[in-house]
């Protein structure tokens, strides 16, 4: 299943995540530390990150940043047992006298990093900081908090190159086996956590976080994965919702399968919106026979890109879903389509490394094996070849281009060490506060009739939508004014639109 990642632009991301430096959590799962809601933070001055996990350039994010360690329980079964350290990261309001609380970011994934994610993008947030302190983390198992490790970089860049799409017996088995060597490697590398990462899990170390940060209320702002984690957490702690936005919004309802059809369909629709947009401003547009072609012919015979590497049919696909995220990306998939049948692969190469999070000098970060590891964590499904097989056909019809790969990535937690939790993710929240639910008519990760679904499951009183009619992946940052308008009354002053308000 391939779950989104939101997170602006994750291309952009890897070139400023410099702005962003790391806090790093300080006990790996086996310390024993202060769990309780009593346990005081000790905010400093971020440093500089250690390593290149981050994708950072080793610059620190400034000196309106804090950073500080949460320690949670690794088992919350077992509360006095190890414990694990959740990096925290903050910027104080800026007019403390109306300051409401702490405003606790999720930007996605699972497995993308709060702690270079909300520095990087500060000033889309400028308005909310005025009366909020603006926080962020690295969930357990992602980044600074304990992140998931699986393969080291030389063997993550063969195995992203690798063929994604399988042809015949001899690649199936090879693809399968490639995934059972992840599998295992993940084990080796990371298997103390891996039966903890889980998104129950996340929402129990926000409810700490609450706690420790001095909130009555847990005031929240998700985005893509984010408004599941919002979601579970009101389910656990109905009471303790205050004002809660999820932007870009997973269906609640789906399980991995109809997760990953409606993604098929939600980036062909976006790729043939790309396509009419393009027509209609250019004239070196490519047609999606063109870019079908380009992916078969590289399912062949790959093309130089950058550093001696070579752009392969699935780094071409991940690419171009990449540049879908965002209408900024579009004059990218444009030149780098182009510049692909005429043998250059750089561009749509240095897309799909953004997915992947790989920075300019071949460092991984967590971002994808803990998106792997929370995936199956939550979710207790596991799909064989023969599942695969008997779903290609659908797969196929929601998307030419996508089909095949959305099909065969539901493999990732084949064979996978840790057990999951849910069919799908209980987000009931009875007696909580209005939350608003955003959904985007173009979203190609997170598909619009996901915020209607949330809405209706986080029940009535609490769910409350609001449609954005426009492009690309969640809402609030689009520079759309209306939705701005309504969230930062929302957020700010706790005026909730009126449920169905339309924005376009």
């Amino acid at each position: 299943m391939a779950r989104s990642v939101r997170t602006g632009a994750l291309l952009l991301v890897a070139l400023l995540a410099g702005a962003a430096a790391g806090c790093s959590s300080d006990d790996g799962g086996g310390a024993r530390a202060d769990t309780s809601a009593r346990q005081k933070l000790d905010w400093k001055s971020c440093p500089p990150p250690s390593d290149s996990e981050d994708a950072s350039t080793g610059r620190a994010p400034g000196d309106a940043w804090e950073c500080a360690t949460l320690h949670a329980p690794l088992d919350y079964g077992r509360p006095k047992g190890d414990s694990i350290g959740i990096a925290l990261i903050r910027a104080k309001a800026t007019d403390p006298d109306r300051r409401i609380g702490s405003l606790l970011f999720n930007f996605g994934g699972p497995g993308g990093s709060g702690i270079t994610t909300l520095p990087a993008f500060a000033e889309d947030y400028k308005n909310l900081r005025t009366r909020y302190d603006l926080v962020s983390f690295d969930p357990r198992g992602v980044g600074r908090s304990d992140g998931v490790r699986c393969l080291g970089d030389k063997d993550l860049d063969a195995y992203y190159a690798a063929d994604s799409t399988p042809d015949d017996a001899g690649e199936r088995r090879a693809f399968l086996d490639r995934v059972k060597k992840y599998a295992a490697a993940c084990e080796k590398n990371s298997g103390k956590v891996l039966a903890h990462v889980g998104t129950s899990n996340a929402a129990r170390d926000m409810d700490l976080m609450r706690q420790a940060l001095g909130d009555d209320k847990l005031h929240y702002f998700g985005i893509s994965y984010g408004t599941e984690l919002g979601g579970v957490y009101a389910h656990l702690f109905p009471k303790k919702v205050g004002r809660a936005l999820l932007d870009g919004v997973v269906d609640p309802t789906n399980d991995p399968v109809q997760s990953a059809l409606g993604q098929a369909k939600g980036f062909q629709l976006a790729l043939g919106n790309y396509l009419r947009a393009c027509t209609a401003s250019r004239d070196n547009c490519p047609t999606e026979d063109q870019i079908k072609r380009l992916l078969d012919r590289l399912d062949e015979r790959p093309v130089p890109a950058a550093e001696g590497r070579k752009l392969t049919q699935p780094l071409a696909s991940g690419g171009i879903a990449q540049s879908l995220y965002s209408k900024d990306y579009w004059d990218y998939l444009t030149e780098g389509v182009e510049d692909a049948e005429n043998g250059d692969g750089k561009i749509l190469l240095a897309l799909a490394d953004s997915m992947n999070g790989r920075d300019k000098d071949g460092a991984y970060s967590s971002l994808q094996s803990s998106l792997n590891a929370v995936t199956c964590a939550d979710f207790k499904q596991r799909y064989s070849e023969r599942d695969i097989e008997g779903k290609l056909g659908a797969f196929r019809a929601a998307s030419p281009v996508f089909g095949d790969s959305m099909a065969w990535s539901l493999t990732q937690c084949t064979g996978w060490p840790a057990s999951g939790e849910w069919q799908t993710p209980e987000v009931s929240a009875k007696g909580a506060a209005p939350m608003l639910v955003v959904g985007n008519t173009g979203d190609p990760a997170t598909p619009y009739a996901g915020a209607r679904k949330m809405a209706r499951r986080l029940g009535p009183g609490v769910g409350v939508e609001l449609t954005y009619k426009g492009e690309g992946h969640g809402a609030y940052n689009s520079g759309n004014a209306c939705v701005k308008q309504a969230v930062d009354a929302y957020l700010l002053d706790g005026t909730v639109p009126k449920n169905g308000k339309v924005c376009s």
